[in-house]
């Protein structure tokens, strides 16, 4: 049997607790454990000085038991096909988690997307979509952004689709602008969603937003739009953070003007900011301090938010880790044995299948869109993401209680126990043996 993608190996322990308790089939059990289908394949690419470069691309389809498959595109130097097998396993568990109809799937091309021109970017993602068209399709495998792309990048591969089947389906691709048929709140969506994970947790922890502090590491797109959404509801957001620094102000800060200021200058280091309307203290006022990433990560707070990269807590440093809850946006912050620590220390994980599904679940509401030619206003899309996400964060609350386990352990038997018995219902070594009805 060919090696186990490394998102299994590293949850082998934690998936055999959840088989073992869930009774899942034997049969499901091997079907989990590998790929579908992974194919990679190599991009020509003419670059604007005329020479010729070949990168190399990647598209993952884990499982598509309950749908077609669906998952991001990713630039980037270091992606290769373990990377996107893995990423695809996890979609395959976000979207069953959220009860989407959707199996996993993800891709990338191994490159560094800051050293190439804005045309050599359109041509070599055009050139991706001619590599793959053959796998994917509005029924098949629906492609999103992810590291490094964005709605752009998505509008080039949805207009060269279209010119392979000679037809308009803009349901082939999602996050496009919304000119071209992309949804009204998919920008914000895994932001927000995160926030409403939290929202939810905390109202069942009897917990009052204005009650709590929160730091956020990560302060892209998803950051920002997770501590913007805290301050209206009313958080204390204290600590912000990109890769070059951090700012803290323990009276709290204002999201927007350090957005706008990271936008403008690329950085947070320097960057200096009280936000007078949060206390009426006066001696309060300019009181903020500059911090490393790992002194945010040590904070006294009662929220610390993970929006940046993979293993930002990991067997090194979780022993200084001070927040009384945490939130995962980024994929994969907390390191397997560092999240084992965490939950020994009784401190509550919302992982990152569960929080970061925002951005899932409106592509899903895109994919709707584009096929049924009825577009909703940013409010509806809201309130049926906030729905959704209700409905599911309270299964896998219920599960945790239920079971005596971590929020992550739970999310995932929510997940594999959806798949489990549609994987199932197709027949099993006991019914084709025994001849039982299912």
């Amino acid at each position: 049997m060919a090696e186990l993608p490394r998102v299994i190996r590293d949850s082998e322990s934690l998936l055999k607790d959840i088989y073992s308790t869930l009774a899942v089939s034997d049969d499901a059990q091997r079907r989990l454990s590998q790929p579908n289908t992974i194919i990679q394949v190599a991009i020509p690419l003419r670059m604007d000085d005329g020479s010729l470069q070949v990168f190399k691309g990647w598209r993952a389809q884990y499982d598509t038991t309950l749908g077609p498959a669906k998952g991001g595109i990713r630039y980037h130097p270091d992606v290769d096909a373990e990377e996107v097998t893995s990423l695809a396993f996890w979609m395959t568990i976000k979207n069953a988690i959220v009860d989407l109809p959707f199996g996993g799937g993800k891709g990338g091309i191994c490159c560094d997307p800051k050293k190439l021109s804005k045309m050599e970017l359109e041509r070599l993602s055009r050139g991706y979509i001619r590599a793959i068209k053959d796998i994917i399709g509005v029924d098949r495998d629906i492609p999103a952004p992810d590291v490094n792309t964005n709605a752009t990048v998505m509008s080039w591969m949805a207009d060269e689709y279209n010119h392979i089947v000679r037809a308009n389906v803009p349901g082939v691709i999602t996050g496009k602008p919304i000119g071209l048929g992309g949804s009204q709140g998919r920008v914000e969506a895994t932001g927000l969603g995160a926030l409403k994970v939290l929202d939810l947790w905390a109202q069942r922890q009897q917990k009052k937003p204005q009650d709590l502090t929160v730091a956020v590491q990560g302060f892209g797109n998803a950051g920002y739009y997770f501590a913007k959404g805290a301050r209206e509801h009313g958080y204390r957001v204290v600590a912000v953070s990109d890769s070059k620094g951090a700012v803290y102000a323990k009276e709290g800060l204002d999201p927007e003007p350090i957005w706008q200021h990271k936008n403008q200058e690329r950085e947070l280091k320097g960057f200096i900011y009280s936000d007078n309307s949060v206390s009426d203290e006066q001696e309060q006022q300019g009181s903020v301090e500059q911090l490393t990433n790992d002194e945010l990560l040590s904070l006294d707070v009662d929220v610390l938010v993970l929006a940046a990269l993979e293993d930002q807590i990991t067997d090194e440093n979780v022993a200084n880790v001070n927040a009384k809850a945490i939130v995962e946006i980024a994929n994969g912050p907390i390191s397997r044995s560092a999240d084992d620590k965490l939950f020994q220390r009784e401190i509550p994980v919302l992982p990152d299948v569960l929080a970061n599904t925002g951005g899932v679940i409106v592509s899903y509401m895109e994919w709707l869109q584009n096929r049924s030619g009825d577009y909703w206003t940013a409010d509806t899309v809201r309130e049926r993401l906030h729905e959704r996400l209700e409905r599911q964060s309270e299964r896998c609350f219920e599960m945790a209680e239920k079971h005596q386990v971590s929020l992550r352990q739970a999310a995932y038997m929510v997940a594999i126990e959806r798949l489990a018995t549609a994987m199932d219902h197709r027949g099993t070594q006991s019914y084709f043996s025994n001849g039982q009805d299912q």
